[in-house]
């Protein structure tokens, strides 16, 4: 299928939302936004990035008087300083410009342009991060400081087991479906990125907090007499008006209960996987293994994490070691 009949066809919400904004684009923005969730499987919110990056290219060639049909590699070099002229970090500079790329790219795979001006232009260097994971015994507080059988106190239980043992990202869990769940074999089948499927083992805290929140004094305490419609009928977790949980709502969870043992300001979802993937480096699992469980397509995104690991061991050396202490 081509990327222009994508986009006679992309009449669903999520592409209304993104090709429809109130906003001035330029040729064949439209087009790729189609492309990049109907034949790259791009996230809606990938794609509203996308569309933020590429609303602000065309912006500045407007600007320069050119457009995205005649814009020359000097123009996105432009854009480049612009964006470094606002103060944006790195990391975001080097995504707007991907974006940037990409787009050239498509465009020229459809026969829009036949040269692509972003083919010479490098991204700029990005430091790369150590994720900062929790310790074990933050990770623990944490968790134990979900007290109670209410319902409410059974769910943040659960969200927080499952994300700390299985690794997944904040947007594998509030997509978790009934379906996808399977306790009596202890296992949860996951859509990742690029629509990725992947099936994680659950530990016992996790498959114990499952159970729990799942039984009819809990999620079914707050289903509703009526579901508004199938996908909250079959999600996993459930907000106190009975709809499906989303992303924020999951989020907040996290940072409430962070909060109660003074942990909020370094915790989010996306830190319990990173604890998770460092946690088993600690204790001696397989780095392959660990790409699997977290759904990393390179193994070099899976590698930053010995860096923690390695760090641990030098601090330990350094504190430990009669030779390695300076006189």
């Amino acid at each position: 299928m081509s990327a222009r009949a994508a986009a006679d066809i992309a009449t669903d919400e999520t592409m209304s939302a993104l090709v429809k904004a109130n906003v001035r684009t330029d040729v064949g923005v439209e087009e790729f936004l189609a492309w990049l969730v109907l034949e790259r499987y791009r996230a809606p919110r990938t794609c509203e990035a996308y569309r933020r990056d590429l609303l602000s290219y065309c912006e500045v060639l407007a600007s320069r008087g050119a457009t995205t049909r005649s814009a020359s590699e000097e123009d996105l070099l432009v854009y480049l300083r612009y964006q470094q002229e606002l103060g944006k970090a790195p990391s975001s500079i080097s995504r707007a410009l991907t974006s940037v790329r990409t787009f050239h790219k498509f465009l020229l795979l459809e026969g829009i342009r036949d040269d692509d001006p972003g083919a010479h232009v490098e991204l700029p260097r990005v430091p790369r991060g150590v994720p900062k994971a929790l310790s074990e015994a933050e990770v623990v507080a944490i968790i134990g400081a979900v007290e109670g059988s209410d319902a409410v106190s059974l769910r943040d239980r659960a969200v927080l087991e499952t994300l700390y043992g299985t690794g997944m990202r904040i947007g594998e869990l509030v997509g978790m479906s009934l379906v996808d769940l399977d306790l009596n074999g202890a296992v949860v089948r996951v859509l990742g990125k690029g629509n990725k499927e992947r099936v994680l083992p659950l530990g016992r805290c996790a498959h114990e907090a499952l159970t729990a929140w799942l039984s009819p004094a809990a999620r079914g305490q707050m289903e509703p007499e009526r579901w508004a419609n199938k996908s909250d009928q079959n999600a996993v977790w459930l907000n106190q008006r009975g709809g499906g949980l989303s992303r924020q709502g999951a989020y907040n969870i996290v940072k409430t209960r962070a909060r109660l043992v003074g942990l909020g300001a370094k915790v989010s979802p996306h830190v319990f996987r990173h604890s998770c993937a460092t946690h088993m480096l600690d204790h001696g699992a397989d780095i392959r293994a660990v790409q699997e469980l977290l759904g990393h397509v390179s193994i070099s995104t899976t590698q930053v994490y010995t860096m923690v690991a390695n760090e641990k061991l030098w601090q330990a050396y350094r504190a430990a070691h009669p030779r390695a202490l300076k006189s």
